[in-house]
């Protein structure tokens, strides 16, 4: 028998703790909400709301009020059934007290209770009493209204009878634990845009959201949409110029998985489709997805060819593809579905292999009435399908000329890159910079271990309003796609149940790759720029967690020999009065950086690229159908839509260079 070595004997049974109740949620939060930042705050708020849109789902709700209350704490009222408030016959304790206190304790894993749910794992509201320096639950049912108080997520009242109840529902509230988030600051817009989502995608379902901190009147706002996605499509679409009026829908319920889609066509480039399993966004696809695409080219490909369509401006016969019948289309797919299987790195990509043939089947059977209906509108999708083919193939030659151009020099990279000496990908950072000179400043600045540069000169085409083979003509796009080594965005000759792209993120040559540009009009037009590219055409990279924006500072301070650089004007503001407290007859000194170019390599090295003092915007898509709607606001062809843009949001710009 080997003999124990002393580190061995140090790990015995005495060493296995065992969390009890809900100690392991306060313990590891992160592992439950996502992280203790302003994300995972919010979730919070998301967990309640949809305990009360699976009542909705279920057919017992159709009121739902969120309340941000005087002292922060959130208020969720719903008009559903009320939780449960007899005892448990095997925990001995009120039902509604099991619900709050046990995790994976709930209604989700009876189907007769709820046929389908967007919270399937009974987690989300005794996570969020443990995350709660208090929760109170009150409920209604039977004619009696009920009341019960939690703290740090142990129970802290009996069960007490609180009053007669007209009506049934659940009312939570509770007031995060600031000793588990970095702050309790809520922010409105997350809160809205969530409610706002989920109106759409329950037409029967009205939600209400007040904001009860200000002084005067509370701030109220009512979600509700008769149009379904129907509203949906034309709030995403709103920038655009439609190809067609009428928002084609299919809907169908009488299934076991109800499948609800809506569509329109546009006169622009970009394919947007949204996807929702159980009210839950399925950023990554899946099998329903792959479905929808399916039907759709079945059925246009069908409709074109039955009416010899398929002809392009010569005359010639034109195949089409996948990705030529979705150019220019935005849709919205939202299913039902009994017991999902999630998968993917973020949980968020339906793999249940029979549903593809569910949606394959009612959206094919659906577009094909419509067309057949509405021919003229189908001829101008076709029509607008085939000029698409004319790009792919011209995007094509483009390609193959990258790919040539790069196999006669030996594979060689771009000749303005900078390239690092490592060749750990996941060490690595390539450094989009704006321009020669700030190019040249931080060639100098950088460590070449694992730091590449790669300057791009002038203003990178507006993917927003160019096809393909426009973009990849563009030197600065085949420069920034040569250096990065994964391929390019959207791939039209991949089958349909392919995620329609050609990136091969095991060859990105660079796990980070940071914007840094100038702080001034130019830079920030040239940092909107790269990321509508990287937003319309390489956005696995954005969901990937590889976009970063570099925060260059606005200003250097200087006193005699103190030197500070400020990123913002109240940094400014707030250095210069603490060097004039500490030096009242000194002079201070402020220098208003607007390039990169003025600095010189040690301060772009000290302010903006080292690791250990820099500070970067890691790029994120949290709203979807938002950050389409901006995009195509800024970036699209739309003058009127940025017009109003302009003069809604004029208000929160505190730095113009003009």
């Amino acid at each position: 028998m080997t003999e124990m070595t002393q580190s061995s004997k140090d790990y015995g049974a005495e060493k296995i703790t065992v969390l009890k109740g809900l100690e392991a949620v306060r313990k590891r939060p992160a592992m439950y909400i996502g992280d203790t930042g302003k994300r995972g705050l919010h979730h919070l708020v998301n967990e309640v709301v949809d305990n009360s849109v699976d009542e909705a789902l279920a057919g017992h709700c159709s009121q739902i009020s969120v309340t941000i209350n005087h002292d922060n704490s959130i208020t969720i009222t719903d008009d559903g059934r009320g939780i449960p408030i007899e005892k448990h016959k095997e925990e001995k304790i009120p039902a509604l007290e099991v619900v709050m206190t046990v995790l994976h304790a709930g209604g989700k894993f009876d189907k007769g209770t709820y046929k389908v749910s967007g919270g399937l794992h009974g987690v989300g509201v005794s996570v969020v009493n443990a995350l709660s320096e208090w929760l109170v639950a009150e409920v209604s049912r039977d004619g009696e209204r009920h009341r019960q108080r939690y703290e740090i997520g142990k129970t802290a009242s009996k069960l007490e009878k609180a009053g007669k109840a007209t009506n049934t529902g659940t009312s939570i509230t509770f007031m995060p634990d600031i000793t588990i988030f970095d702050a309790v600051a809520w922010d409105r817009e997350m809160i809205t845009e969530r409610l706002r989502e989920l109106a759409y995608l329950n037409k029967n379902l009205s939600i209400s959201f007040v904001d009860a901190r200000v002084e005067e009147e509370p701030e109220t706002e009512t979600f509700h949409y008769e149009g379904g996605l129907k509203d949906f499509v034309a709030l995403l679409d709103g920038a655009s110029h439609p190809l067609h009026q009428e928002i084609v829908t299919v809907f169908v319920d009488n299934s076991e998985t109800p499948v609800d889609v809506a569509l329109r066509y546009n006169e622009g480039y970009s394919e947007n489709i949204l996807t929702f399993v159980n009210n839950i966004n399925t950023i990554e696809g899946g099998t329903h997805l792959s479905g929808f695409r399916s039907a759709l080219t079945r059925a246009l490909n069908a409709h074109a060819q039955k009416n010899s369509l398929l002809r392009g401006t010569k005359g010639q016969k034109v195949a089409l593809s996948g990705a030529d019948f979705r150019e220019g289309l935005t849709a919205i797919l939202s299913i039902k579905v009994a017991e999902p299987q999630f998968e993917g790195q973020t949980k968020t990509k339906l793999g249940n292999s029979e549903i593809k043939g569910v949606v394959d089947s009612i959206v094919f059977e659906g577009l094909q009435d419509y067309l057949e209906q509405n021919p003229s509108v189908a001829k101008k999708i076709i029509e607008k399908a085939v000029l698409a083919a004319a790009s792919r193939l011209a995007a094509k030659k483009a390609r193959d000329l990258i790919r040539r151009k790069s196999a006669l020099e030996g594979g060689s990279l771009p000749g303005k890159l900078a390239d690092c000496s490592s060749k750990d990908a996941s060490m690595c950072e390539l450094f989009l910079v704006e321009g020669d000179s700030a190019g040249g400043s931080a060639k100098q600045a950088r460590d070449r271990r694992f730091q590449a540069i790669l300057p791009l000169r002038g203003k990178v085409i507006n993917a927003e309003k160019a096809r393909i083979d426009k973009l990849l003509s563009n030197n600065e796009i085949q420069s920034m796609i040569t250096a990065l080594g994964a391929g390019f965005g959207d791939e039209p000759d991949l089958p349909e149940d392919s995620t329609g792209t050609e990136l091969d993120m095991e060859k990105l040559r660079y796990h980070k790759i940071i914007l840094m540009t100038d702080a001034d009009i130019d830079g920030s037009h040239i940092r909107t720029l790269l990321l509508t590219f990287l937003y319309r055409k390489m956005q696995p990279l954005i969901t990937g967690g590889h976009i970063f924006i570099a925060q260059p500072p606005l200003y250097k301070i200087s006193q005699s020999k103190k030197e500070h650089y400020a990123y913002d004007d109240n940094e400014r503001d707030i250095t210069v009065e603490r060097f004039k407290r500490e030096n009242k007859t000194q002079k201070v000194n402020i220098q208003r950086y607007k390039g990169l170019g003025e600095m010189n390599p040690d301060q772009l090295w000290t302010t903006t690229m080292d690791p250990e003092r820099r500070s970067l915007l890691q790029v994120t898509i949290e709203e979807g159908f938002r950050a389409n709607e901006t995009f195509s606001e800024l970036m699209g062809s739309d003058v009127e839509a940025r017009r109003r843009f302009i003069e809604k949001n004029a208000k929160f710009v505190t730095n113009l260079d003009v």
